[in-house]
């Protein structure tokens, strides 16, 4: 029964992940973002739908398993909950903000708690959570550097106002060409998609 537990925790993803539906699973990743005057060091946790690339973003002065919780939830479980399909799955990496004890780790509780199953990436298989990283990259070169050259923020809750903004055009105006989006927004990819994600939940049970 160890082994069996053991094999459990050390389970992980590697090469291309294959996603069937909105919920299926989400990938989230940690950003560092940079450091602001009288505050300090900026980080981002950053959460996106595999399927249909709808993403959450939220702020902290920390990279802790606590913030990491935070956002699922604040912003990723009741967004699922509001659309009325659970949240199947969670792919991270091996970060401490991630992984730990499952009984005291308040990441892993919070997953425990939601009935979310935890998948990690494969040790130097960072790739395979690479839609969190191709989100980083949109979103340091869209927002953050055009941001930071026309504007000084003086707080975090202002800077994450504007994330905010940058975040609903990205959901609902952006268009994809990537697998299962076929031109749509992410969030036109995940309401076509939903009643799918509810049949398959429904034939799971």
């Amino acid at each position: 029964m160890a082994a069996l537990e053991r094999a459990k925790a050390e389970k992980g993803a590697h090469g291309p992940f294959e996603s069937e539906h909105p919920g299926y699973c989400g990938a989230q990743d940690s950003f560092y973002v940079g450091t602001m005057k009288g505050v300090g060091r900026i980080y981002q946790q950053t959460f996106a739908d595999t399927y249909s690339k709808v993403a959450f973003a939220k702020l902290y002065t920390g990279k802790t398993p606590i913030t990491a919780a935070d956002l699922l939830n604040d912003r990723t479980v009741p967004f699922f909950d509001e659309h009325d399909i659970p949240l199947l799955r969670v792919l991270t990496d091996r970060g401490t903000e991630f992984c730990g004890n499952p009984e005291q780790h308040p990441y892993e509780l919070c997953l425990a708690v939601e009935n979310i199953e935890h998948t990690r990436t494969k040790t130097r298989h960072l790739q395979t959570n690479g839609i969190c990283e191709r989100l980083h990259k949109i979103m340091l070169n869209e927002f953050y550097r055009a941001t930071f050259r026309k504007k000084i923020y003086a707080s975090v809750d202002e800077l994450q106002q504007d994330l905010d903004a940058w975040l609903v055009d990205y959901n609902t105006q952006c268009t994809h060409q990537e697998q299962y989006c076929y031109g749509k927004t992410p969030m036109q990819t995940f309401l076509d998609s939903v009643q799918i994600a509810k049949e398959k939940v429904v034939m799971a049970v």
